[in-house]
């Protein structure tokens, strides 16, 4: 089992490709990247942002793609048109399947990580790609331009995106206000699932994003079925920020070794 990450890197080691990799690790799977920026980040921010030519990008995933294979791949921290643009083509070039988007859009710290043309891209020419899309309700809402505030909200906004065609869309609730648990939707074009988890309060929540949407493609690339992949991650994210990491100064990480030797 392969699975691909094209996303950035975080220097601190809690979100990007390193919580993806950890994660990969932790599902069994063989882990493999495309780096698209490098970060200089830690738990209290980002401080800078150096982007990848489009070149040295399409040329890390033609050559995996062309060697090793890709059984699942997820897309995260994509900064601008031209990087999403140049990554949606080289998965429609070697029909990259089991695609899960990652809208990465803001930091847990508020810094901007996609340009406003760049959320455009992704919602025209990523999301039509991809398997499962995992906006949180900020994402959600910066990518139809509407306000989030209640389950219902949720659930509407869930049909609005799957009109990209994207047959699963999932909007992680662990933002909405006024309730005890964590309840994410998930829809699947036709019916919805509810799944829900405690709420832990914890500020070292860092990563939380790209772990779930990493685990997604771990089990996606093992075979799994998208409602069973899904299950499965909200049962290992929700494991990981109970036990999280209490690193840095801001926001730490989740554990992504919890429960490694449980047989996601």
């Amino acid at each position: 089992m392969r699975a691909l990450t094209i996303a950035g890197s975080d220097s601190g080691g809690g979100a990007g490709i390193q919580a993806d990799l950890k994660t990969f690790h932790a599902f069994g799977v063989f882990g493999m990247s495309a780096i698209t920026a490098i970060t200089a980040q830690n738990t209290i921010g980002v401080q800078a942002v150096h982007e990848l030519p489009i070149e040295i990008i399409i040329e890390q995933i033609k050559s995996i793609a062309t060697d090793i294979g890709v059984d699942a791949v997820k897309t995260g921290m994509l900064a601008t048109p031209e990087i999403v643009n140049a990554v949606a083509d080289q998965i429609k070039t070697f029909q990259l399947k089991n695609l899960v988007v990652d809208p990465v859009m803001i930091a847990k710290s508020g810094d901007s990580l996609l340009s406003e043309s760049a959320r455009k891209a992704v919602k025209d020419n990523l999301l039509p790609l991809a398997t499962v899309m995992t906006p949180n309700l900020y994402e959600a809402e910066v990518l139809l331009d509407r306000k989030i505030k209640t389950l219902s909200d949720m659930k509407e906004a869930a049909v609005q995106l799957a009109e990209t065609g994207c047959p699963w869309v999932v909007i992680k609730g662990g933002h909405l206000e006024d309730n005890q648990d964590a309840i994410d939707i998930v829809y699947d074009g036709s019916s919805y699932h509810l799944l829900e988890s405690p709420r832990f309060e914890t500020k070292n929540t860092h990563g939380t994003g790209c772990t779930f949407s990493s685990a997604i493609a771990a089990s996606l690339a093992k075979g799994r079925s998208p409602i069973e992949a899904i299950t499965i991650a909200k049962k290992f994210i929700s494991r990981a920020i109970e036990t999280s990491l209490n690193i840095g100064q801001g926001h730490g990480p989740t554990n992504h070794n919890v429960d490694v030797k449980s047989p996601w």
